[in-house]
């Protein structure tokens, strides 16, 4: 009988392992839907660029507490007649595996939760209207979305949780990613309610997690990295499985408080500190306006992994 050399079983055995092992390459997130197609680029130029990931449609600005929900894509489209057509280009991002969400909330707008019953009942709309549901009105069109952002930065951090979980049971029908973009301080501050996603982060119902580390002083980057790796690595300790590093993506107008990060300082200083923790899932981008002006992400991709 013949003798079986170790060396090559164990070499088979990786072999075999690389094909099994899930892909765990890191990407780049960013917004989509606050300028025009002229300023910005459509949705489908974005996602044509293969520098992104993740595409987030922003923003569903108004929503909850028996509030009409309203979709404001700026001067791309009136979401009462003309965003359907985004709807093959929404197919298109998704034909070249880009992920496709919903951002509700955002920095300006109307919404809250009052109750555990809102909070279903937000979810139930989101599922029949941009999601795997079905409504007689879809902004969107047909295109089924691949998950929904929580970009809260108003009110109180009550209902989120619920909402969340609303929406994740939904996956028993078709998966429904659900990301959310904090700001940077951990925990807030006495009576800070910068963070009203946290609970519900802290409570593992989060797929990715894009901290913005920018308009806030205490741990954005600033004369050195110091306080952004700092919050960097308490942000790593919350029960999710994937964080991005949340950036601006020009040095003026995308973050009035600061933040911005120089692309050379990033790829030489601050990716090779947080890309060895295990939760680490690339960079966030604010927006794809000011990265298709500034060319951001074409100068950090191939740093990302």
């Amino acid at each position: 009988m013949a003798s079986t050399n170790p060396a090559l079983l164990l070499l088979l055995f990786i072999t075999v392992f690389s094909f099994l092992k899930p892909s765990t390459a890191a990407g780049i997130a960013t917004y989509w839907g606050q300028q025009s197609d002229d300023t910005e680029g459509t949705l489908e130029a974005a996602c044509a660029t293969g520098n992104y990931q993740f595409v987030n449609i922003a923003f569903l600005s108004t929503f909850g507490n028996n509030q009409q929900p309203v979709l404001n894509l700026a001067a791309h489209c009136d979401p009462d007649s003309t965003c359907s057509r985004y709807s093959s280009q929404i197919k298109a991002c998704q034909a070249q595996n880009v992920k496709v969400f919903l951002s509700i909330g955002g920095q300006r707008g109307s919404y809250s939760l009052s109750s555990p019953q809102d909070a279903q009942q937000v979810a139930d709309f989101l599922w029949n209207t941009y999601l795997g549901g079905q409504s007689a009105t879809r902004p969107l069109g047909d295109a089924v979305l691949d998950g929904i952002d929580f970009d809260i930065e108003q009110g109180t951090d009550q209902f989120w949780s619920d909402l969340a979980r609303a929406l994740a049971a939904y996956s028993s029908q078709k998966k429904v990613y659900l990301s959310a973009a904090p700001q940077c301080p951990f925990p807030s501050p006495s009576g800070d309610v910068r963070n009203q996603l946290l609970p519900a982060i802290r409570e593992g119902l989060f797929d990715y997690v894009w901290v913005q580390f920018y308009n806030n002083e205490q741990c954005q980057y600033g004369a050195n990295a110091d306080a952004l790796l700092a919050r960097w690595n308490e942000w790593t300790q919350v029960t999710t499985n994937t964080i991005f590093l949340g950036l601006p993506a020009a040095a003026s107008g995308a973050a009035p408080s600061g933040g911005y990060i120089p692309p050379d300082i990033l790829t030489s200083q601050i990716l090779p500190s947080i890309k060895s923790s295990p939760k680490y899932g690339g960079v966030m981008l604010w927006d794809r306006f000011y990265d298709k002006q500034s060319g951001y992400s074409d100068a950090i991709k191939g740093s990302i992994n």
